[in-house]
């Protein structure tokens, strides 16, 4: 009865669901309290529930649902509510992936920092993608694999046993007390894992950090598919897709944005298309270069995700290492490298660094023509030996249109790989997904990123083919339209509020392709301390987001996205993008994202208002 009267609840949700639950791929600010996360939003979803109200009005008022869609949304945090309600087990412990792979690792990297034994027990063939070997000598994964007939052969094991289900109803667990992880995956929708049993709920923050920093939640077309399937006691339908097609047509888009001549790969985001150029780099050295240290070179205040998931890396494979790139402000981002990799050099090890052109928040371009010279630079180890060569992993999300790896480009010269995400100008804000793409020097390294990516289970999903497929042509256009927005703002805000900071691409740099959307603005500030003038000027910031949301709601959004068709969008790095990073390392400034399609000159107004008052 308690069963069929919430799935009875669950279906008019969906008669009433906000468009935003299924369009968004941003999160609201405004209505986020990044403490209580997923918390909040079931506390009010279930009181919704107990009072019956499935109202839409209701729905949209809700608090947003963790910080990112790849993360969870409403809709994935329903769908696992729904399923641990039917399994009677806490929603906690239900959590959905758009990966069949990931939640497979996620309990191994537990088990590996843990040092506890792990087996994986199936009935019936392993997916094609998990690969035992790669898993064990690369990730530094320890596990037994064991093919068993019928679940009641399980019995009890020293340390954690996962079983993995690959069936159309992934929703039904048969549970087992001797079994502690099931994961059942589907071949189109991804996977739902349930964490069973006390004495393994410490294991639900480390599985949901993997999803945040190394894959995404099951996407929200996909969960609603499956909350569908529930309630209309029928199988899931899946939309047919052209996805072929829509890959093709997405391949030949970026080759021509890009002027790249290796094949692109995409992935469910930003996020997993770099875990995997970061695994298959490291499993090119393993097989190159083995027994060297690897040094992935990150700067200590680059978006949270960045540095965050290299640490994470870092944290599992023996000889790899993470160093600071100093590359903003006073720091002089050639420079850095340069003492960086004499350094790296000295000590035989191998370069890998990674880094934002233009840099985030502050938006900075570095000498082209000297980071080109300092990339190429040949070096010799302590030993007099040539030194392994750098590969320059590039975040060109701000910029994702200038041609940095053609055979004419500003880094030919140096294996490199470029990458950005596609829940921004790719996309205009429609999904997550991201692609990376190699220069020719950097064409052998591919073979091994493409194949750390299918194991993962993190390529784009057919919605995110189609949607890329569909906004990919006009990109450049859009981010040259968007530009001559953010110009004019920035221009207008010089104007009026001069002794303002505002961090934006020159004139001259304009010139020379990068036309970035977003710049970062300094507010003045007053006081006696030091302290007093932070406080000040952090309490500003949100009295202009506040003034801009509430003036212009239809188009002004506290988001942290950048690069949408519409509106636009404000957020403060330093409780946004830069969630994980060293308190040191963050920036309390504004970063405003234009779109190519907003009322400027009402933004003008509403900014002039602002400044009328302080």
């Amino acid at each position: 009865m308690e069963a069929s009267k919430m799935l009875n609840y669950i279906e008019n949700v969906l008669e009433n669901i906000p468009t935003d639950w299924l369009n968004l791929t941003t999160h609201r600010l405004d209505v986020y309290d990044e403490k209580l996360a997923k918390t909040q939003f079931m506390e009010q979803f279930e009181n919704l529930f107990n009072n019956n109200d499935s109202e839409s009005s209701s729905l949209n008022e809700l608090p947003t649902a963790y910080d990112y869609i790849r993360l969870g949304h409403p809709l994935s945090c329903v769908l696992e509510w729904v399923i641990a309600k039917l399994n009677h087990q806490k929603s906690e412990n239900v959590i959905s992936f758009s990966s069949k792979t990931a939640p497979i690792l996620a309990i191994l990297r537990k088990n590996l920092l843990d040092d506890k034994n792990t087996q994986i027990l199936h009935i019936g063939k392993l997916p094609d993608f998990f690969d035992a070997d790669v898993l064990k000598r690369i990730y530094g994964y320890t596990f037994e694999l064991k093919q068993i007939d019928k679940k009641s052969d399980i019995s009890e094991f020293n340390g954690s046993t996962i079983f993995i289900s690959q069936q159309d109803e992934s929703c039904n667990f048969d549970l087992s007390p001797n079994i502690d992880f099931f994961i059942n995956g589907h071949s189109q929708l991804g996977s739902i894992l349930l964490v069973n049993g006390e004495q393994n709920d410490n294991y639900i923050p480390e599985i949901q950090h993997v999803r945040r920093r190394e894959t995404i939640a099951m996407t929200p077309v996909n969960s609603l598919v499956v909350l569908k399937s529930l309630v209309e006691r029928s199988s899931f339908n899946v939309k047919k897709s052209n996805v072929e097609s829509n890959k093709a047509s997405v391949i030949d888009s970026i080759a021509t944005i890009t002027n790249a001549h290796t094949k692109a790969l995409v992935g469910s985001s930003g996020l997993s298309i770099q875990y995997a150029i970061m695994m298959g780099l490291i499993h090119d050295a393993f097989e190159k270069h083995k027994g060297k240290t690897i040094k992935f070179i990150v700067p200590p205040n680059c978006y949270g995700g960045t540095n965050d998931q290299a640490r994470r890396v870092a944290a599992c494979i023996e000889n790899v290492e993470v160093i600071d790139l100093p590359v903003d402000g006073d720091n002089d981002m050639v420079r850095s490298i340069d003492v960086i990799l004499d350094k790296i050099a000295n000590e035989d090890a191998i370069p890998f660094i990674i880094a934002e052109i233009p840099t985030n928040p502050r938006v900075e371009v570095p000498h082209l023509i000297q980071l080109k010279e300092t990339l190429s630079a040949a070096r010799k180890t302590a030993t007099g030996d040539t030194a392994i060569d750098p590969v320059f992993i590039l975040d060109q999300t701000f910029c994702p249109n200038v041609h940095f790896l053609d055979n004419e480009g500003i880094l030919s010269t140096v294996r490199a790989i470029s990458y950005a995400s596609g829940s921004k100008f790719p996309s205009g804000g429609q999904c997550t997904a991201g692609y990376c793409v190699g220069n020719e020097k950097a064409e052998a390294l591919m073979e091994k990123i493409e194949m750390h990516l299918k194991l993962c289970d993190n390529e784009a999903t057919p919605l995110q083919y189609e949607i890329l497929a569909k906004q990919l042509p006009s990109m450049n256009q859009r981010i040259s339209d968007a530009y001559l927005n953010t110009r004019e703002f920035v221009n207008f805000i010089h104007d009026v509020l001069p002794a303002a900071k505002i961090n934006f691409v020159s004139e001259a740099l304009a010139a020379q392709g990068f036309t970035p959307s977003v710049f970062s603005l300094d507010l003045p500030t007053k006081g006696n301390t030091v302290e007093e003038k932070e406080s000040y000027k952090r309490a500003l910031n949100h009295k202009l987001i506040n003034l801009m949301i509430t003036k212009i709601p239809n188009e002004s959004k506290y988001c942290v996205s950048y690069g949408q068709l519409n509106g636009c969008y404000w957020t403060i790095p330093a409780t946004s993008t830069q969630g994980t990073t060293k308190e040191g390392d963050k920036d309390y400034i504004a970063r405003v994202a234009l779109s190519p399609n907003l009322d400027l000159e009402l933004h003008k107004k509403v900014f002039l208002d602002f400044v009328e008052k302080i």
